[in-house]
């Protein structure tokens, strides 16, 4: 059952409540479908293959123009509608730690655990390259010299990123209470 959604232009984020308490909280960023991008792709692929097959046919072009118009074409289609990554998860388990999980299109499922004693701290961190700015959620890992990455592959939005973090932040404080987790005996 989808407890929470919220649509951004290129991601969809999910915060499922599938189990009976609130003890695990199951957090997914969806790519989105656009359907202005699966309309015009095929429809410039068509309009790139009619011209070349005009010209090998009317004006008698070389049939080299042809074949490197079905190549070109191929790797347009192949470049612009093939996404590796269809959706990352978080699911937060505050007793026992967090799982990542990647879903690529090819039914491949990444997953790692990390223990939420390992956990020290999740951050929200700003990256900045030449040729964009976008958000980032990391995990401060203890015995790691670098910062785990919860999403890997996608880059979401932070009015997304924010819930997640609020939920990463809010099992650490579970861990640290002393009633949270006692043990039998």
């Amino acid at each position: 059952m989808v407890k929470f959604s919220m649509a951004n232009s290129p991601y969809t984020y999910l915060n499922d409540s599938e189990w009976p308490s609130e003890a695990v909280g199951v957090h997914h960023v969806v790519v989105r479908k656009s359907f202005l991008r699966r309309l015009c792709v095929p429809l410039t692929a068509v309009s790139l293959l009619a011209s070349s097959v005009y010209l090998f046919l009317v004006k008698e072009q070389s049939l080299s123009v042809l074949c490197w118009s079905f190549l070109l074409t191929g790797f347009l289609l192949i470049l612009s509608l093939w996404k590796p990554v269809y959706k990352e998860s978080v699911i937060i388990m505050p007793a026992f730690g967090v799982q990542l999980e990647t879903h690529y299109s090819s039914g491949r499922i990444v997953r790692s655990f990390v223990p939420v004693g390992k956990i020290l701290k999740p951050v929200l961190l700003e990256c900045v390259t030449p040729v964009t700015c976008y958000w980032s959620l990391s995990l401060i890992v203890q015995g790691e010299e670098e910062l785990m990455l919860v999403f890997k592959e996608l880059h979401p939005p932070l009015k997304i990123l924010v819930p997640i973090w609020k939920a990463l932040c809010a099992a650490i404080d579970y861990r640290g209470k002393p009633d949270a987790f006692r043990e039998d005996g």
